[in-house]
C-alpha cells in the first residue's frame, strides 16, 4: 500500500502547509533529503494551546501536548508533500526532532513527542521508523507547546 493510500485509509487529511512566522520556507529539498523547519500545532492558522508542558494548574496537560505533536508532525509532512508533489516519494523519515516547552519539572519529554513519532509510523509503516531528540526547551516560538521538524530521505 503506497503512503498515499495509507493516509486515505486512517482518514487523515493534511493540512495547507503552515505560513512561516518569520525569514524562512516550511521545507527545503538537497539531494535525496527534504528538510522541514521547526512545525508548531496550528490547526487553521491558529494554535490550540499556549503555554508549558507539566502537571497542574495552568498547565498544557502531557496527553495534550502530545496531541500537539501530532499535529506538528502532520504540519511537517505536509511541508514534505508541498515539495514532492507526493507522500510516495518518501523512502524513510530519516530523523524527528521535537521541541517540549517544559515546566521546570517536567521530564516526560519522551511520552509527548510519541504524538509525532505514532502518527509517522501509522502513515508510513517500517519507513516511519526514525532517530528522534526528544528536547525539552524554556520556551517555544508564540508560546507554543510542541515543535516538530522532520529529516525525510527520498526514494
Amino acid at each position: 500500500m503506497s503512503h498515499e493510500q495509507r493516509l486515505a485509509e486512517l482518514g487523515i487529511t493534511l493540512p495547507e502547509v503552515a505560513a512561516p512566522v518569520a525569514a524562512y520556507v516550511p521545507a527545503v529539498q538537497t539531494g535525496r533529503y527534504v528538510y522541514t523547519s521547526g512545525q508548531l500545532p496550528f490547526v487553521d492558522g491558529t494554535l490550540p494551546a499556549t503555554g508549558k508542558v507539566g502537571e497542574g494548574d495552568g498547565l498544557v496537560s502531557p496527553d495534550d501536548a502530545a496531541a500537539y505533536a501530532r499535529t506538528c508532525a502532520l504540519n511537517a509532512v505536509a511541508a514534505v508533500r508541498s515539495l514532492t508533489g507526493s507522500l510516495d516519494a518518501v523512502a524513510r523519515v530519516v530523523k524527528v526532532v521535537g521541541f517540549v516547552a517544559s515546566d521546570p519539572t517536567f521530564t516526560g519529554q519522551p511520552g509527548v513527542i510519541n504524538g509525532a513519532s505514532t502518527v509517522l509510523g501509522e502513515i508510513f509503516g517500517d519507513a516511519g521508523v526514525h532517530a528522534r531528540s526528544a528536547v525539552g526547551v524554556a520556551v517555544l516560538p508564540l508560546d507554543a507547546p510542541v515543535e516538530v521538524e522532520l529529516v525525510v530521505e527520498l526514494a
